[in-house]
């Protein structure tokens, strides 16, 4: 399994719609993922994210647009012919079949020799880790496991595109980052066009080459991971990418290189960047807690909000913090514990200071 049997595709949904089905839906989807690419679909539960890949799959009828591999339109073609290895949020596994036949399944279904199925599948049997399983059931394998096997079956008649629905959801944290390393390096090996559907803002950040937020079956952007996480355009991205608070604020000065906006308090911050922000304009500022620090009140510069510490959660590498700024939700702030100066205490005053590069401000939809 160290090299692709089939040609790269990119696959293009062209204003695809499933709207007048059971499922949610989704309605006016485009998209295009590039040659290889791993991209992911993020969003909250009932966002549409699943049915984007049953509808490429063929599992879900589509009532308006186009899927189109390779320049092909696919949208009528039947699911089994349409070269799709499709591996299920619940892995759809059998229980009556062995892990060797669940693999073997599909290429029986090729028609492939007994000899070359038997190569196959103990080839990607060992590569997923499940060399010493081949003879059991699902039942005896751990939820991992099921989902190494899931996998493996998908890889095993080589497609041509791989979706993977929620393929991380339910471990536990441990076999969660074992898992998604796997995946990881399978996709450096083989480079197969995939498509993911995850809500966990983790694991779309750490495998994907470009992710597409979508919430109430539409796109809301589309972009690199670190553009999408840094420079959300609305306040259901950010809240997709992980955790941020929100700021209710005012534009009272327009800059060439970005705007100056006030709280509710009238503290003041200066935000980067250019945008189509006006005088009095109402928007949120996006605040990563990472992207925090935090000073002693009396000792403040520059610009920030004053506030005191409500709450602190250590967790080895870093500490967590909940500062009470007179507004309805706390700002969450996040700092490092190796080699930090000043351990912040229950009540103590303190003024959370904010940069300009990489504070964001969106519309207060």
């Amino acid at each position: 399994m160290s090299t692709v049997s089939r040609p790269l595709v990119d696959i293009r949904l062209e204003g695809l719609d499933t709207r007048g089905g059971a499922a949610p839906g989704v309605h006016g989807v485009s998209v295009h993922v590039r040659y290889g690419e791993f991209f992911t679909f993020l969003g909250p539960p009932k966002s549409g994210k699943s049915d984007v890949l049953r509808a490429i799959a063929g599992f879900l009828p589509i009532t308006h647009g186009h899927v189109l591999v390779d320049g092909q339109d696919i949208s009528t073609v039947p699911p089994r012919l349409r070269g799709v290895g499709y591996v299920f949020q619940d892995g759809a596994l059998w229980p009556h079949m062995r892990a060797r036949d669940h693999v073997a399944y599909g290429l029986r279904q090729q028609g492939l020799p007994k000899d070359e199925i038997e190569r196959r599948v103990g080839m990607v049997l060992g590569r997923l880790g499940l060399a010493d399983a081949t003879a059991l059931k699902p039942g005896a394998l751990s939820l991992e496991q099921r989902r190494r096997l899931a996998l493996a079956r998908a890889l095993a008649i080589e497609p041509r595109v791989l979706l993977l629905d929620e393929p991380l959801a339910n471990l536990d944290p441990t076999a969660r980052k074992a898992f998604r390393l796997e995946l990881a390096k399978l996709h450096r090996d083989l480079a197969v066009t995939t498509i993911h559907a995850t809500r966990n803002a983790a694991d779309a950040l750490a495998l994907s080459d470009r992710l597409a937020v979508i919430d109430s079956g539409r796109v809301l952007q589309v972009g690199d991971p670190a553009e999408l996480y840094h420079q959300p355009q609305t306040r259901a991205a950010a809240e997709a990418l992980g955790p941020a608070s929100f700021l209710p604020v005012r534009v009272v000065e327009v800059r060439d290189l970005g705007v100056v906006v006030e709280t509710e308090h009238g503290d003041r911050v200066p935000v980067a960047g250019r945008g189509a922000y006006r005088l009095g304009d109402r928007g949120l500022l996006v605040l990563r807690p990472e992207t925090l620090s935090m000073t002693e009140a009396a000792m403040a510069r520059g610009p920030g909000i004053p506030g005191r510490v409500a709450l602190r959660v250590f967790e080895g590498s870093r500490h967590l913090y909940e500062i009470e700024i007179g507004t309805r939700v706390p700002i969450r702030v996040e700092l490092p514990s190796a080699g930090e100066e000043r351990v912040f205490r229950l009540g103590d005053r303190v003024r959370v200071e904010i940069s300009s590069e990489t504070v964001v401000l969106v519309p207060d939809a």
